[in-house]
């Protein structure tokens, strides 16, 4: 009974582990649903019509950064269907010029 109770504890503790792990790598950034083909230009709530044209045309959805306008490719670009010209704060994990969305809310 005591070995099953301390292999519990081990496994609860592994799992403990790798959840902070994938936690201290995500960030929140916010900013301004884009496209590729017009990034920075682009950054704008009258923009979105635009923006779907430039989808359908094989543009990549990108998030305009609000701090340095900096243009970041979204890899999971399903994740912002419907935010099209939003303000919006996505999480996830930002590698160089790119972001993997885990969750994204309107501001």
């Amino acid at each position: 009974m005591k070995k099953l109770l301390l292999l519990c504890l081990a496994v609860s503790l592994l799992l403990f582990m790798v959840g902070l792990a994938v936690a201290a790598d995500s960030s929140t950034v916010n900013g301004i649903v884009s496209d590729s083909q017009c990034g920075a230009k682009g950054a704008s709530a009258n923009h979105a019509a635009c923006m779907n044209k430039c989808l359908g045309k094989g543009a990549k959805a990108v998030i305009v950064t609000d701090t340095d306008q900096k243009v970041l490719t979204v890899d999971n670009p399903d994740t912002l269907k419907g935010h099209e010209g939003h303000h919006v704060a996505a999480t996830g994990t930002v590698t160089g010029d790119s972001i993997h969305i885990n969750s994204v809310k309107m501001l």
